[in-house]
C-alpha cells in the first residue's frame, strides 16, 4: 500500500494545489509530482487533468479517492491498534452516538470511563442513526451506538438496553388531563418528530402504521430539545424516549398521555466493524457498556 502517495493524492484532490499540497504535507513540489506519476503508473490510469489554470479530477481519479480515504483510516486506525499492544487503555477512542443516546444516556458513562482510564482521550460524534451506521462503516468511529435498526451485513449489532418510549404534549394539551386513552383517540394529531434516518422518528412512523393512525400533520425537528421547547409552546404531540423527558415531566413542563394497554418499547443497540472486534479500546468501552445497562434478552 502507497501510503504516503495515496495521502498526498487526496490532499491534492482536496486543496486543488501542487504547491499548497506541499505545504500542508511538509514535502517539495517534485515530491508531490512523483507521488502522483507513482500512483497513475501502479493503477495504469489517468488520476488527474491539470493545466496552470485547473485541476480536474478524472473519473478514475474520482474513484480512487473515494477508496483512498477509507484506505487511510482503514492503515491509521490498525497502526493505532497495533500500538496499543493490545492492552494499554490509552489513545483515542472514538464513539458515534444518536442524538437520545449521545445527549441522555451516554455523558455519564463517559464520565466514568475517563475516571477509571485517565490517559484515554475520548472523541464523541452525535448524528441520527444512519448517519452514525455510516460513520462505522467508513471506519470515522470507532464503535457506533443507534436507537434504531440497520441491515447493514458488514457491521455487527448487539443490543445493550431496552429503552421505554411516552407519548408527550405540553400540560395544556386537551388529552393531558386524561387518566388513559384508548390508541384510536390518537386519530388526526399534529405531530412533532425527528427527521427521517433517526431512529425514534423511524419508531413513531412505526408506530402510527400499525395501528392504522390517521396524522393531521408533521413537524419535523432535527433535535430532541427542539421538539421539547415546540411541545411546551404548541399543541401537538410527540413519542420521545423515557431518558428524554424524564426531567422535563418531573418538573411540569411537559405531560405523559397514557395509552391504555400499550407500551413503546425499543433496543438500543451497540455496532462496530470486524477489524475494530480486537481493539482494546473498544473492548474497555463495551465493557463498561455491560456494566452501566446489564441487559437480557
Amino acid at each position: 500500500m502507497q501510503y504516503e502517495a495515496l495521502k498526498t493524492f487526496v490532499t491534492l484532490v482536496e486543496v486543488k494545489n501542487f504547491t499548497k499540497t506541499a505545504e500542508m504535507l511538509l514535502m517539495s513540489q517534485p515530491s508531490v509530482s512523483l507521488h502522483i506519476k507513482n500512483l497513475e503508473k501502479e493503477f495504469q490510469t489517468k488520476l488527474l487533468e491539470r493545466s496552470p489554470k485547473y485541476l480536474k479530477v478524472t473519473p478514475t481519479g474520482q474513484m480512487l479517492y473515494d477508496c483512498a480515504i477509507q484506505m487511510i483510516r482503514l492503515y491509521d486506525q490498525t497502526r493505532q491498534h497495533i500500538l496499543e499492544h493490545h492492552h494499554a487503555i490509552k489513545g483515542e477512542l472514538k464513539i458515534g452516538a444518536s442524538f437520545t443516546i449521545g445527549e441522555y444516556i451516554l455523558p455519564a458513562l463517559l464520565l466514568d470511563l475517563q475516571r477509571k482510564h485517565s490517559e484515554l482521550q475520548i472523541q464523541v460524534t452525535i448524528g441520527n442513526t444512519e448517519e452514525i451506521v455510516q460513520a462505522v462503516r467508513l471506519y470515522e468511529v470507532d464503535i457506533g451506538l443507534i436507537e434504531g435498526q440497520t441491515n447493514d451485513k458488514e457491521l455487527q449489532v448487539v443490543p445493550f438496553m431496552e429503552d421505554e418510549l411516552f407519548i408527550v404534549a405540553s400540560v395544556h394539551h386537551p388529552l393531558a388531563t386524561r387518566e388513559g386513552i384508548s390508541i384510536s383517540e390518537l386519530h388526526d394529531q399534529t405531530w412533532i418528530t425527528r427527521e427521517l434516518g433517526s431512529g425514534t422518528r423511524e419508531y413513531l412512523d412505526h408506530v402510527i402504521r400499525s395501528n392504522g393512525l390517521r396524522a393531521e400533520s408533521f413537524l419535523t425537528i432535527s433535535s430532541n430539545q427542539g421538539i421539547k421547547e415546540t411541545l411546551i409552546n404548541g399543541n401537538g404531540l410527540s413519542l420521545l424516549s423515557k431518558s428524554v423527558i424524564e426531567r422535563d415531566v418531573k418538573n411540569g413542563n411537559l405531560s405523559i398521555i397514557p395509552v391504555t394497554k400499550t407500551r413503546f418499547t425499543r433496543r438500543l443497540s451497540y455496532l462496530f466493524a470486524p477489524i475494530m472486534k480486537e481493539k482494546q479500546n473498544v473492548i474497555t468501552f463495551i465493557e463498561t457498556l455491560k456494566e452501566t445497562f446489564p441487559y437480557n434478552e
